[in-house]
């Protein structure tokens, strides 16, 4: 029997509906601005629909050599960042979801005692620099490799995966590495790309760590230089004055193209994991 659409369906429709207006009316703004001629920005006209349309502004940004460096520097710590934090965590929540581990509740409480107290900023920046990490990829992968949320979740995975996998592995002569790796991994796919999501978001928004442990401008991420443009309100190209002069206006529509170039990238990343991502995350919220 089909159930009765009653007030309170109605209510909630209506507070959801007005959520998503609230949500998605800057990032639409954005875009008609963007896309706007230049006049029609000066005259405050454009609400959100783009007047005017050209991509003029999009070829400006797109022509800076300080975004295409940062593009492929936030691919390169995208990439490297996303692999080496699973793999770190996959292994360390595979070991504390191992009741038999020596210590295995001193390994945890340890574990879990780093999501309420820190080091601190300036001592992870001594230890970050006496490892001779300054100035390298690794200053962006290895300081924040590992989110002590998503190892938990991912101990809660392992956890719950039947026993039975792994004695059938070693009936087979496998090592606890070898079934980690043929048997557990390959069940994993929905948290891997959960939690790899996660990652990958985080790395490709992360400006504090560069901003820490950088020193050298071509080794800046792309959120540093995209930093920089909005709160400078100019991008390196002879072509800005005669775009855009000192208007603000119509710096503000080449900030909104600089935030559109570098966001759109990682939201398209997003459909091709959808299907992975509300199953792995109740995968791990199962069992505590």
């Amino acid at each position: 029997m089909r159930k009765k659409f009653g007030w309170a369906d109605c209510l909630i429709t209506i507070v959801l509906l007005a959520v998503v207006v609230v949500t998605l009316y800057p990032f639409v703004y954005m875009i008609a601005v963007s896309l706007s001629e230049d006049v029609y920005v000066l005259k405050g006209e454009v609400t959100i629909w783009p007047k005017g349309f050209n991509l003029n502004m999009y070829r400006l940004v797109l022509s800076d050599p300080r975004i295409a460096t940062a593009y492929l520097n936030t691919i390169q710590y995208v990439a490297v960042g996303t692999f080496v934090s699973l793999l770190i965590t996959a292994a360390g929540a595979y070991a504390i979801s191992k009741k038999e581990l020596p210590h295995h509740k001193l390994f945890t409480l340890l574990i879990v005692f780093t999501m309420f107290f820190g080091g601190g900023m300036i001592p992870t920046f001594l230890v970050v620099k006496s490892y001779g990490l300054v100035d390298t990829l690794w200053a962006m992968v290895l300081p924040t490799a590992v989110s002590t949320w998503n190892l938990i979740v991912m101990r809660t995975f392992y956890s719950s995966l039947p026993k039975e996998v792994e004695e059938s592995g070693k009936i087979d002569g496998l090592t606890d590495i070898g079934i980690f790796i043929r048997l557990v991994l390959p069940l994993s796919k929905a948290v891997l790309a959960t939690i790899g999501l996660f990652y990958a978001v985080g790395i490709w928004n992360n400006f504090y760590s560069a901003l820490l442990y950088l020193r050298d401008q071509n080794m800046f991420p792309l959120q540093v230089v995209l930093r920089n443009i909005v709160l400078q309100g100019q991008i390196a190209s002879a072509d800005v004055t005669s775009v855009g002069g000192d208007n603000l206006v119509v710096d503000d529509a080449l900030k909104f193209t600089t935030i559109l170039v570098s966001t759109l990238p990682i939201l398209l990343v997003y459909p091709f994991l959808q299907k992975y991502f509300v199953k792995g995350v109740m995968i791990g919220s199962v069992k505590g």
